[in-house]
């Protein structure tokens, strides 16, 4: 499993930190950004046996250590993660965690749980096994709750050994302001529109399509990606803030609960903006309706933001949507009323 060839617009920043001496860094900045590629990349070239650090490059790519990650066997490596997530990305979990899964005694993790914490924290405290350091990955670093955060917290002030942290967040302000100050901040940059463009299209993105999944993504190129991984039509997408009007809940009919919440959020967030006078982020200024009164649209975008931190409870799906989209119709059909 060879990693991906590392983003144009990650490149210079993993050049820019590996010029930095520091034991624990946290990535910071909004999702679609690579935090975790580049986690991954700074790791890996922290661990690599033949980079040549003068040439401030990354990691070789060939060599056993850079072969190990790839298939994800590093014994230097200790990668936290929520289960779900280390399931999509290809990372073992560890023969208990994966037996009570495969034995449907709990489901997958969504939190770092705190006992990989503490197993992390041992693994942190061990002699390098390759004699060229250790290293732990935390992605995403927001997804510890305050016990794993303060299992981290220790270890992370005053490091046993050989061992550098990346922490790579998509939301680091949830982050606790004591994990915070331990760490040396870098926030990722913004990719220029032709790099996220070019990129889109080395992945397969249609030429035609590559645009508007970025708009929809608001400029993520990793979102973008994800939404055409996941059969986003750009054209079905201009055309969603009028099926809203609508009420029409075959527009988000294959959406699951958190994808219907995400795609009204930004509508929500583009309507606020025009109505402020700013230029829309994720539509077409064509594309939307007449903007509600602000104190309707602050309404919905505190109603959003509550379903979304339930967005993941085993309700039923099609009743959500409906709820969601009743919701969203009431909302944008109160144009020219009073609120």
């Amino acid at each position: 499993m060879s990693a991906p060839a590392l983003s144009p617009w990650l490149q210079r920043p993993l050049a820019e930190l590996l010029r930095q001496r520091g034991h624990a860094w946290l990535l910071q900045g909004p999702s679609g950004l690579g935090q975790y590629e580049l986690g991954l990349a700074l790791a890996a070239a922290w661990l690599c046996e033949q980079r040549d650090a003068a040439k401030e490059e990354g990691a070789c790519g060939h060599c056993p250590s850079c072969h190990a990650i790839s298939v994800r066997t590093h014994a230097d490596l200790c990668v936290l993660m929520p289960e779900v997530a280390m399931q999509e990305l290809g990372w073992p979990l560890d023969e208990k965690s994966q037996a009570d899964i495969d034995d449907k005694k709990r489901k997958p993790s969504r939190e770092i749980r705190v006992e990989a914490m503490r197993d992390a924290v041992g693994f942190a405290q061990r002699t390098s096994a390759r004699g060229r350091g250790k290293a732990v990955l935390v992605y995403p670093a927001e997804r510890m709750n305050t016990i794993t955060a303060n299992a981290l917290l220790k270890t992370l002030e005053e490091p046993v050994g050989d061992v550098r942290f990346v922490l790579a967040s998509e939301a680091a302000w949830q982050l606790l302001p004591t994990i915070r100050s331990r760490c040396l901040g870098f926030t990722l940059p913004w990719p220029a529109d032709d790099e996220a463009r070019n990129w889109l299209l080395e992945q397969g993105v249609p030429a035609g399509d590559a645009p508007a999944l970025l708009r929809a993504a608001g400029g993520r190129p990793s979102d973008a990606l994800r939404l055409a991984a996941a059969g986003q039509s750009p054209k079905a997408w201009g055309l969603l803030p009028k099926a809203m009007v609508r009420g029409d809940v075959a527009a988000l009919a294959d959406h699951a609960p958190a994808q219907a919440i995400s795609a009204l959020q930004k509508l929500c967030h583009d309507l606020m903006a025009t109505g402020s006078g700013a230029a829309p982020r994720f539509f077409e200024a064509a594309d939307l309706p007449a903007v509600p009164p602000k104190v309707v649209l602050a309404r919905w975008s505190k109603s959003l933001a509550n379903a979304a931190k339930t967005a993941e409870h085993p309700f039923n799906a099609g009743l959500m949507l409906e709820a969601l989209v009743s919701e969203a119709r009431s909302t944008l059909n109160s144009a020219g009323r009073r609120p």
